[in-house]
């Protein structure tokens, strides 16, 4: 009997789901939530984006589906310091932009920021380091079709419940072909966070780009939603987000949503 007793008290254990573990992710799932913000974090996660936008074109009925993974991956280089990669990996699909629907793989940005391991006191967390541009591009109308680089920056303020990220990326083109002017374009996020304590981000953003060689500049405004969950013990987050393109080229999309979910894994 208490043989058997033993066996059903271990099976029960076995089936009851794994419940979150702050101690694999250094922090309670409330400061996890807020760190989501923060690209600089000890952490290993992977968001995945479903951006759709609408308009523009030749006849302002574009459409573009871009799907981008961006993993981001901590190293640790001494007590002192962290190198923090980020890879931005897209897919996209267009239709009714160019003379026919284009779908492929897009260039790749890979940032390799350097860090230091703690925060100032005031709260600021920030990496420098350099940008290189990848011509993965599976369709020429999808890429600059050449290598770049360039430095890259991210400065985030965590201020209790709130976050604000400043990020600025810019490339130059090491190759151009003779059919492609060379790379000259800055990139620039700026956000606002605010983390409630039901684990919920509100936010506002705006990630522009600045083509130098044409002098033109797309700006879209953003807000949204992140929700962090914990599913069978292990933490997810789910979100999305509208923006408008408050400033833009011809031909460029007039609005658009995403919806993200962002994987976390454990160091």
């Amino acid at each position: 009997m208490a043989a058997f007793a033993a066996t059903a008290a271990a099976q029960t254990q076995a089936d009851e789901p794994t419940k979150y573990e702050p101690k694999e992710y250094g922090m309670s799932e409330d400061q996890l939530a807020q760190q989501l913000n923060n690209p600089l974090a000890n952490l290993i996660t992977v968001p995945v984006q479903n951006n759709f936008d609408y308009g523009g074109g030749p006849d302002d009925k574009g459409f573009r589906y871009t799907l981008v993974a961006q993993p981001v991956l901590p190293f640790k280089l001494n007590n002192e310091w962290n190198l923090i990669t980020r890879t931005v990996i897209p897919f996209a699909h267009v239709d009714n932009v160019f003379p026919s629907s284009e779908s492929g793989l897009g260039d790749i940005v890979q940032s390799l920021w350097f860090s230091p391991s703690r925060p100032t006191e005031g709260g600021l967390v920030w990496g420098v380091g350099p940008a290189i541009l990848y011509p993965t591009a599976t369709n020429d109308l999808l890429g600059a079709k050449q290598w770049g680089l360039g430095p890259t920056a991210v400065a985030v303020w965590l201020r209790g419940p709130w976050t604000f990220l400043l990020l600025g990326i810019h490339t130059w083109g090491l190759d151009p072909p003779d059919d492609r002017q060379r790379v000259n374009q800055s990139f620039g996020q700026i956000a606002l966070a605010y983390t409630a304590p039901t684990r919920t981000t509100y936010f506002v953003s705006t990630e522009s780009t600045y083509n130098w060689n044409r002098n033109q500049g797309t700006v879209p405004l953003q807000m949204g939603i992140n929700q962090l969950f914990v599913i069978d013990g292990k933490p997810i987050q789910f979100g999305g987000l509208l923006r408008y393109y408050a400033e833009k080229p011809d031909g460029v999309a007039d609005w658009g949503f995403q919806l993200r979910v962002t994987f976390i894994f454990p160091r």
